[in-house]
């Protein structure tokens, strides 16, 4: 366990390191406030290098964290800064627009979350568990393609291109639509999907010759549904965090900012608390460097989301843990307006 002098000077370094980026001395620390000569300062910080907490620069007698010092840190010593009133003002703004849809507030609080921090974000909206479809539509764009529409009661609207089985025509089409919307709509989505498997098969052979491709197009329309979708803010921020990486390292980041499986796979499973990641912890050796706050929100009746920043390992992690707190609940107080206006709106 640490000194409170040593706790002191750990704290110093890492907050001098994230407002400056550069090592931090022994005269620093005294003109800081901490009470001790020079050479026992200086004996302390290699105590704390030994630890493990610190790492020494070249020749220069300055320290700067290591990745264990940032832990302890964000274990031990962080205190969430107060968020200014300015920022609350500026998300206050932004989630202050008309919205037609969920997923264009999730989509909005990444992007909000990143330029408040010149971080990136992501974004994850609510489980989809309780959802119940209540829309279903089908346009021809041509011969052999349509674009498939569907709806929720949260308000949720997925439409996606599908290309037609050759087996089947347009009238075909029309039967299948009117079938899938008289036998599931209004029905919870894990319903819907499992009688897409069982009951819905059995019907459709009565009307129909052949069934083949048909079960699996409109699996795959409703499939996408269940699909956790994840929003990226400030996505090319990450590569400004690693200036030295060389091209390989850059596509290498370039393709793991566009892959949305891996950016979902990156976020801890869901819990009440605001969990910090750093280095290794993160599981992915592109992100060796940098660190990840994430934060649930919780609306009633609605399940559950996510929000998260992914930033360098130096960011000042007493003012973005503050601001999570305070984005979360007013991310969570948009949503829940939003669906009790949906709720107004059905009765």
């Amino acid at each position: 366990m640490l000194t409170q002098r040593q706790q002191t000077i750990l704290h110093l370094i890492i907050q001098n390191y994230t407002d400056t980026g550069q090592p931090t001395g022994s005269k620093r620390l005294m003109e800081d406030g901490v009470e001790a000569s020079s050479a026992t300062i200086r004996n302390e910080m290699k105590a704390l290098e030994e630890a493990g907490l610190l790492l020494k620069t070249h020749s220069s007698s300055g320290r700067v964290p290591s990745m264990a010092g940032y832990r302890y840190y964000v274990d031990h010593l962080l205190k969430p800064s107060k968020v200014n009133q300015n920022e609350i003002k500026a998300i206050r703004h932004s989630f202050g627009k008309e919205f037609h849809e969920i997923n264009e507030i999730i989509q909005q609080s990444a992007t909000i979350l990143s330029n408040l921090t010149s971080y990136t974000a992501l974004s994850l909206g609510p489980d989809v568990k309780e959802r119940k479809l209540t829309g279903f539509r089908i346009v021809p764009l041509n011969a052999r393609q349509i674009i498939a529409i569907i709806v929720t009661d949260k308000g949720n609207v997925e439409n996606q291109i599908f290309s037609l089985p050759s087996s089947m025509d347009s009238s075909d089409l029309e039967k299948m639509v009117r079938i899938i919307n008289e036998k599931l709509v209004g029905e919870p989505l894990m319903t819907v999907y499992h009688r897409l498997r069982t009951e819905i098969p059995m019907i459709l052979h009565k009307y129909f010759q052949t069934t083949e491709g048909i079960i699996d197009l409109f699996d795959d329309m409703l499939s996408h549904l269940f699909e956790e979708k994840i929003y990226v803010g400030g996505r090319m921020n990450l590569l400004d965090f690693e200036p030295s990486q060389d091209v390989r390292q850059f596509k290498s980041m370039y393709s793991f900012m566009k892959n949305a499986e891996e950016l979902t796979q990156l976020l801890a499973p869901r819990d009440s608390a605001i969990q910090i990641r750093i280095g290794q912890e993160l599981g992915n050796e592109l992100l060796q460097n940098m660190s990840l706050i994430q934060a649930s929100y919780d609306i009633e009746g609605h399940g559950q989301g996510t929000i998260a920043l992914l930033g360098p390992s130096s960011m000042p992690y007493s003012r973005m843990f503050g601001l999570m707190d305070v984005f979360r609940r007013e991310l969570a107080m948009t949503l829940a307006d939003y669906y009790r206006t949906l709720d107004a709106n059905s009765e």
